[in-house]
């Protein structure tokens, strides 16, 4: 059979499924009838805070956070990903390839969800969502994963990459089941269906990002494609890691799995399993761990490039800030032309070795005028808990 191709798939799925749960989603939830409350530790605006309010009572305010949450999600990813490809030295590697493409979709989620949130009337707040490293997913999602900075290693991909993309239940063997990412759109998707807002194509932006092209969402249709690109991209679909990507690689965590096992995922007899072609792990440049706080006590030249990057890293935001405030595709380009500009400190970082160890300086991606200690801005404002 011809590989389906991502958009045709797509479009045919939500037209023939109409209002149905999308694949992967747990379709007990919906008859599951009102859900807990948020445990006693949930921080206002959390996943958990947004999904213990009950599917009937979810409006457009509801809609609107979880959005925001989103933001949050998908800007937290980035940098770790982008550590990891600029730390490896041949881009010409099969595992550099991987990981470019999946950067190039992270890029097109954020503005995905970006222009979600403009359409039913939000603001995305990208600049105050920029999270601090090391530290936990935004939102509460999958609970133990912890989010830092570092060259590519096996663990690096193991314990940050794959997590943060782990589906439900992996068609791979050795998956386990964990509340994720996908989990969370599944029930975003379901609050645009109860909801059914109203979609403004005002300050929605057209760009061509990666393979992708991002686009206004303008209907219901419009929203079911974009979330489940996302979903599919990430996690894969329930059926077939590689079912909705043509000739590209698969979801994005079984692209990270064949770059941890170094295998190339097949379908066998036993399930799809790393058993095809090799993919070589790449030299990397030996990027540490950032430790919480930042790099303690640096040279003088190091602090320099250090300042550099965080002066440009901040441009990144403040110009994707103004992007979906009226800015447009100017804003949208400098924020691209600043994202291209940080690349060459963050390789001088990598190759500058720190005094006594056989390791290397990174990017620290900190804020700009933002104290280090501060946690990134929560969906919900403060001081008005769970929305309703």
């Amino acid at each position: 059979m011809a590989p389906f191709k991502r958009r045709s798939f797509l479009a045919t799925a939500a037209v023939a499924a109409g209002a149905s749960v999308t694949a992967g989603a747990d379709p007990a939830s919906a008859a599951a009838g009102p859900r807990p409350g948020p445990p006693e530790s949930a921080p206002l605006g959390s996943v958990a805070c947004l999904l213990a309010v009950p599917e009937a009572g979810r409006g457009i305010d509801w809609l609107r956070s979880a959005l925001q949450v989103a933001v949050e999600l998908e800007l937290s990813a980035i940098p770790p990903y982008l550590c990891g490809w600029w730390s490896v030295r041949d881009r010409g590697s099969e595992a550099a390839r991987l990981i470019r493409r999946i950067i190039d979709d992270e890029m097109y989620h954020l503005g995905v969800v970006c222009n979600l949130l403009v359409a039913v009337g939000g603001q995305p707040r990208i600049k105050a969502a920029a999270p601090t490293y090391p530290g936990p997913l935004p939102g509460g999602v999958r609970t133990g994963v912890t989010l830092y900075l570092s060259g590519l290693t096996r663990s690096f991909v193991h314990d940050v990459m794959m997590a943060i993309e782990a589906p439900e239940e992996s068609l791979a063997r050795g998956g386990r089941a964990a509340p994720t990412v996908g989990a969370f759109y599944g029930d975003l998707l379901k609050g645009f269906r109860t909801v059914a807002p109203r979609l403004s194509a005002r300050g929605q932006l057209n760009a061509r990002i990666g393979s992708d092209e991002l686009r206004p969402a303008e209907t219901l249709l419009d929203v079911e494609r974009s979330l489940d690109i996302i979903r599919e991209q990430g996690e894969g679909t329930s059926r077939s890691p590689a079912d909705s990507f043509d000739d590209d690689r698969p979801a994005h965590y079984y692209a990270f799995g064949e770059i941890y096992h170094g295998r190339q995922l097949r379908e066998t007899p036993e399930g799809w399993t790393f058993t095809g072609p090799p993919v070589p792990f790449p030299d990397a440049r030996p990027m540490a761990r950032v430790p919480a706080g930042g790099w303690p006590r640096p040279p003088a030249p190091v602090q320099q490039l250090l300042h550099r990057f965080d002066t440009g890293y901040t441009t990144v935001l403040d110009a994707l800030d103004a992007a979906w405030a009226d800015g447009g595709p100017r804003a949208l380009d400098a924020a691209i032309h600043a994202m291209r500009g940080v690349e060459e400190p963050a390789v001088r970082l990598m190759e500058t070795e720190i005094p006594g160890t056989r390791s290397t300086y990174g990017p620290q991606f900190r804020v700009l005028h933002q104290p280090p200690h501060m946690a990134p801005a929560s969906a919900g404002d403060p001081g008005e808990g769970c929305p309703k």
